[in-house]
């Protein structure tokens, strides 16, 4: 188990410990040290609740990679990663940059921890260049504000655009796919968008006993239906395979030595990319 972070280091950016947060959930359940007791606490009661708890984050991870190094490959070197989490490296500057070193890179997060590990995500390659901004997906507003005020990304030219494993954290009423259509907007033609998202349609109660785990703890995870992750790519030409279980998606693109994928059930997350 990881060991709690020193008062000291806590108190020097709120942390807010005392209650889960699911960037440090996802790293917990991937095996990190970013975490802490409300944040493992939480993380043991969704393993209760479906055993197979590790194996979304791990599938998120591995096709965030194959959808980035896709990405690079059709000629897109800046990338918007909103919900960044906490850094685990290959990081999306790794991927993008081994294929192309001038690719730029700004990552959004609003979780505390991920802003006190930024440096990590800011190793870029010399010819590139990385930012980080601490904004809410909720408001897109500002979030577009802070990152057209890095500098790093020119919205005349493609963005890539990577939502992974975040939006099943942002509640209906918060209308998550005008947030997705508002970032749309705010990019060129020829970006992509790149999302996967948490479904309930292999496992209803077990997805339905997690959420509520979640909710007590009061942390939003809403799992949804394959048709109502759909509506998240509507208007936009979705490359082949389309929006898949996330293993079957490009598998070709994955790192030699990964593992025979597990099942759609234990997966639980679709995943597609798509050009505006």
């Amino acid at each position: 188990m990881a060991e709690d972070h020193q008062p000291d280091a806590a108190t020097r950016i709120d942390l807010r410990t005392d209650r889960p947060h699911p960037a440090r959930v996802y790293d917990y359940l991937l095996g990190g040290k970013d975490n802490f007791a409300a944040d493992r606490a939480a993380a043991q009661k969704g393993l209760e609740a479906n055993p197979d708890s590790r194996i979304p984050p791990r599938q998120n991870r591995l096709f965030l990679r194959r959808a980035v190094r896709f990405l690079a490959e059709q000629g897109v070197d800046q990338f918007l990663d909103i919900g960044t989490g906490i850094p685990s490296a290959p990081n999306v500057h790794h991927v993008a940059q081994q294929v192309d070193p001038r690719s730029r890179i700004v990552y959004v997060d609003n979780d505390p921890i991920v802003l006190a590990h930024a440096r990590a995500l800011l190793t870029s390659h010399p010819d590139g260049r990385t930012d980080y901004v601490d904004a809410d997906l909720r408001d897109v507003d500002a979030l577009l504000a802070k990152v057209r005020a890095t500098g790093t990304l020119d919205f005349d030219r493609p963005v890539g655009l990577l939502l992974i494993a975040v939006l099943h954290f942002v509640g209906d009423e918060h209308d998550p796919w005008a947030i997705v259509e508002r970032l749309l907007a705010a990019l060129p033609a020829g970006s992509y968008l790149a999302l996967s998202h948490l479904t309930g349609d292999f496992r209803p109660e077990a997805w339905a006993r997690i959420a509520e785990v979640y909710r007590r703890q009061g942390v939003t995870m809403q799992v949804r239906s394959r048709q109502q992750i759909e509506r998240f790519f509507t208007g936009l030409d979705v490359v082949d395979p389309g929006l898949q279980v996330l293993p079957a998606w490009r598998p070709e693109l994955g790192e030699p030595g990964d593992q025979p994928p597990p099942s759609d059930d234990q997966v639980s997350v679709y995943g597609a990319v798509a050009r505006v």
